[in-house]
C-alpha cells in the first residue's frame, strides 16, 4: 500500500476524455490503495507542461502522468526542445485505453465503401483533402499514412478541434475528416456524415457496422492509447505496486463498460507490456512523422 495520497496529473482542462479516464481510474485507486487520489489538472502545450512537471516530482511523491502519443511520442520528434525525455524521465506504468481512427465522409460524397472513395478521390485530386482536428496531431499524421497507402496524394486541412472539423464535413465545406472514432461516430450513429473504415485490428463493440481498413482492403492499421507513467524518481517497487493496481482496476467489468461507454478500448497492461507497446507504437509512427517534415 501506498504511505501518502496519490496524484494523477492531466494535461489538459477538466471533462474531456483524458480527465474522465483519470478520474475514473482514480475513483477505484482511492479504494484499492487506500489513499486519498487527486487529479490534477495542467492544461497547456498540448500536455507538455504537465509532462515537464511530472519529470520533476521528488521520489517521495506519489505522482502519476496520464499521457497520450501526442505527448510522450510525437512532440519530441517534431520540438526541438520539449523540456523532458519520454525514455530516460518517465517509467511506463499502465496502458489502460487504446482508440481508433475513422475516416468519415460528408454526404454529398458519392461513396459508401472506402475503395470507392479511394477511387473518387483518384478521379477527383483536387478535392483530396483530409481535414484533421489539429496540426501535428495523431489524425494529422495517419492521413499522411492513408495517403501513402491508398496511393492518393493528399493535402491535410488542420482545424482547431473536432467541432468545427465535423461543422464543415457536416456543412459539405469539406469532403473528408479523419479523426477518432469515438469523436465522430455520435454524428455517424445520426445519420450526419458517413464513416467508411475503422484504423483498429478489429471491428469496434459499438460499431459492428463499420468495417476495419483491412477488411475494406487496404493494409493500414493504426491505434492511439491512454497510459499512466511515473517519474523516474519513483522507485520500481512503487512503479511494480501502482502498475499491478492499476492493472487489477481495468479488468473490473464495470471499469470495462465505463471505457466501452467512451466509445474506448477497455485495456489492462503491466509496466513491461506497456513498454513494449509504446516502443512498438514509436517504430510504427516516428517514420511517418520524420518523413511528413513536420515543423509546429
Amino acid at each position: 500500500m501506498l504511505d501518502d495520497k496519490l496524484t494523477i496529473v492531466v494535461g489538459y482542462p477538466p471533462g474531456g476524455t483524458t480527465d474522465r479516464i483519470a478520474r475514473l481510474v482514480g475513483e477505484k485507486l482511492r479504494t484499492r490503495l487506500g489513499v486519498d487520489v487527486i487529479v490534477d489538472n495542467r492544461a497547456g502545450a498540448g500536455g507538455r507542461i504537465a509532462a515537464q512537471q511530472v519529470k520533476r516530482t521528488p521520489a517521495s511523491q506519489n505522482v502519476l502522468l496520464l499521457g497520450n502519443p501526442a505527448t510522450m511520442v510525437i512532440a519530441p520528434l517534431v520540438f526541438k526542445d520539449v523540456g523532458y525525455d519520454p525514455d530516460r524521465d518517465f517509467w511506463p506504468v499502465s496502458n489502460v485505453g487504446d482508440y481508433q481512427f475513422a475516416v468519415a465522409v460528408a454526404r454529398e460524397v458519392p461513396v459508401r465503401e472506402l475503395a470507392h472513395l479511394v477511387a473518387w478521390l483518384r478521379a477527383n485530386p483536387e478535392k483530396a483533402n483530409f481535414g484533421v482536428p489539429a496540426s501535428g496531431s495523431l489524425p494529422h499524421f495517419f492521413g499522411l499514412m492513408l495517403g501513402d497507402a491508398v496511393h492518393v496524394r493528399s493535402e491535410i486541412i488542420s482545424y482547431r478541434g473536432s467541432a468545427p472539423l465535423q461543422t464543415d464535413l457536416i456543412g459539405g465545406q469539406l469532403p473528408v475528416a479523419i479523426d477518432t472514432l469515438d469523436s465522430v461516430y455520435p454524428q455517424h450513429e445520426g445519420g450526419k456524415l458517413r464513416i467508411l473504415a475503422m484504423s483498429g485490428t478489429r471491428r469496434a463493440a459499438f460499431a459492428k457496422d463499420i468495417p476495419t481498413f483491412k477488411e475494406a482492403g487496404f493494409d493500414v492499421a493504426a491505434t492511439g492509447w491512454n497510459a499512466f507513467f511515473a517519474p523516474r524518481t519513483m522507485p520500481d517497487a512503487k512503479v511494480q505496486l501502482l502498475g499491478r493496481a492499476i492493472r487489477e482496476v481495468m479488468l473490473d467489468p464495470a471499469m470495462r463498460a465505463s471505457f466501452e461507454a467512451m466509445k474506448l478500448t477497455p485495456v489492462a497492461s503491466t509496466p513491461a507490456e506497456t513498454d513494449r507497446m509504446i516502443k512498438t507504437f514509436r517504430g510504427q509512427w516516428e517514420p511517418v512523422v520524420k518523413r511528413a517534415g513536420f515543423t509546429p
